[in-house]
């Protein structure tokens, strides 16, 4: 960044400016000096028109010599600043609007057709002249018959004077606007490059881990939006570099807690603190741990399995089969607690297009939660609806319910509210983590509803299966 962006930037625009000027000195030069020539060559022929016109009238039988229209000669000669000649059929110079003395010379090689094509001629015209000069002839005609010229002769510098005049004021003009465009320069430093700077300097700053850096960046374009972008990502990578410390931790402490069990209890079968007799009791604990840390494990390959893309086998099936065969499965848990699961579908059969599996897992592990959650002699509703193209399924327990300040914190892996903490002993704290991730690569959502001491209603929507 230090000797490229900005360095080019700045050299681009001294050749932009080079370049304008070599424009300005070759194109716009040559292109203004063939206009004057142009120009300046209509007018010369039209005022020799105008004089041959005059002279015209001696040959016409008028009472008019050619004296007597030397004074309007002279007048155009110093308003043309020309010499104006005018010279007979042999080349003789008959009139001379600034040099009496030249009148009766005969210009040598004498030439009516010395133009050719062109409306003018440029040269000494056959050593007359010290220097360049224009030269437009016009013919003096009377009685159909051709009886001289009028020639005016207009010195080139007069015409190189006033192309430079107009080179000069367009060179200021191209100097002033290059002076303003440094506004553009200065809006690309201001705009551009500064706070690319910054944000050059806040990614150096993530590649080190200060995640808490910002950009102080606060326009409303397109630097703003890439710098509130990146804000908002350092936010959530800082967020994310939290979880996973807070995810290594809970891992940690409940793999801890179970082999810090496992190993107590047979350390104390080993020495002898535990009697024989009490064997069976404590090893019954100990497979309990071991289910428990094969419950953890398990739970972290499914959510690792959701984090990745691809994963789902769609078909259409009757979600209302798969909650009674779910249902099922709870049978003896619900007759140890008197627990009534009371099944309502809107339909006999409700088609849906989905991962059967994972649907079933989502509401085993719902299920499970309110069986866990709801006391003796207890009622659970499951219930189905349908709503356009998606099915409502509900899951509504009647148990200790859920607290205000934990309910947007249930879905992350391995929390536990304080009331599941006393009643959840074998529980990971990962099942409504791996019931969202499951809901959520389906493309629906899922909502919960709870009040302490009155219940929890968890509801997730799937899509209607197409009926071919």
């Amino acid at each position: 960044m230090k000797h490229s962006l900005y360095y080019k930037f700045i050299l681009g625009y001294l050749i932009f400016g080079l370049l304008g000027f070599c424009a300005v000195a070759t194109v716009a030069s040559e292109l203004t000096y063939e206009q004057l020539m142009k120009e300046e060559s209509e007018t010369l022929y039209d005022e020799a028109s105008l004089l041959a016109s005059s002279y015209s009238q001696v040959y016409k039988g008028r009472n008019l010599n050619i004296a007597s229209a030397y004074p309007q000669m002279e007048a155009v000669a110093a308003y043309l600043r020309a010499e104006i000649w005018v010279v007979n059929r042999s080349g003789t110079i008959v009139v001379n609007s600034s040099d009496s003395q030249r009148v009766g010379e005969q210009i040598q090689g004498f030439d009516p057709t010395f133009n050719g094509n062109r409306p003018y001629g440029i040269g000494t015209y056959n050593g007359c002249f010290s220097e360049d000069v224009m030269t437009v002839s016009a013919p003096i005609t009377g009685n159909y018959t051709t009886y001289g010229y009028v020639l005016i002769h207009l010195p080139l510098r007069q015409i190189t004077g006033t192309k430079d005049r107009f080179l000069n004021i367009l060179y200021i003009v191209s100097g002033i606007i290059f002076a303003l465009s440094l506004i553009i320069l200065l809006v690309f430093t201001a705009t551009v490059y500064i706070p690319l700077k910054k944000i050059t300097e806040a990614a150096n700053q993530y590649a080190e881990g200060n995640l808490k850096y910002k950009i102080a960046i606060r326009t409303q374009d397109e630097m703003g939006y890439l710098a509130a972008t990146l804000n908002f990502m350092s936010d959530e990578l800082d967020k994310m570099e939290e979880y996973q410390r807070t995810f290594i931790a809970n891992i940690s402490h409940d793999f801890r807690s179970p082999l810090t069990s496992i190993k107590g209890y047979l350390e104390a079968i080993l020495d002898g603190t535990i009697p024989p007799e009490m064997y069976e009791k404590y090893l019954t604990r100990v497979i309990s741990e071991t289910d428990r840390l094969n419950k953890l494990t398990q739970g972290l390959l499914t959510l690792n399995s959701l984090d990745s893309k691809g994963y789902l086998s769609r078909t259409n099936f009757d979600i209302n089969r798969i909650i009674k065969d779910t249902a099922a499965s709870f049978e003896g848990t619900c007759d140890t607690k008197n627990i009534v699961l009371d099944l309502t579908f809107s339909e006999t059969i409700t088609l849906v297009y989905a991962d059967l599996g994972k649907i079933q897992q989502v509401l085993y592990n719902l299920i499970d939660n309110a069986i866990k959650f709801s006391s003796q002699d207890s009622v659970i509703y499951i219930q189905t609806s349908i709503k356009y193209e998606k099915v409502f399924v509900s899951v509504k327990d009647t148990g200790v319910g859920i607290p205000k300040e934990s309910l947007k914190k249930i879905w992350e892996r391995f929390y536990k509210s304080d009331q599941s903490r006393g009643k959840d002993k074998k529980g990971t704290g990962l099942g409504l983590a791996i019931v969202k991730e499951i809901i959520q690569n389906h493309g629906e959502t899922i909502d919960v509803i709870s009040t302490e001491d009155v219940g929890t209603e968890f509801i997730f929507t799937l899509p209607r299966a197409s009926v071919t």
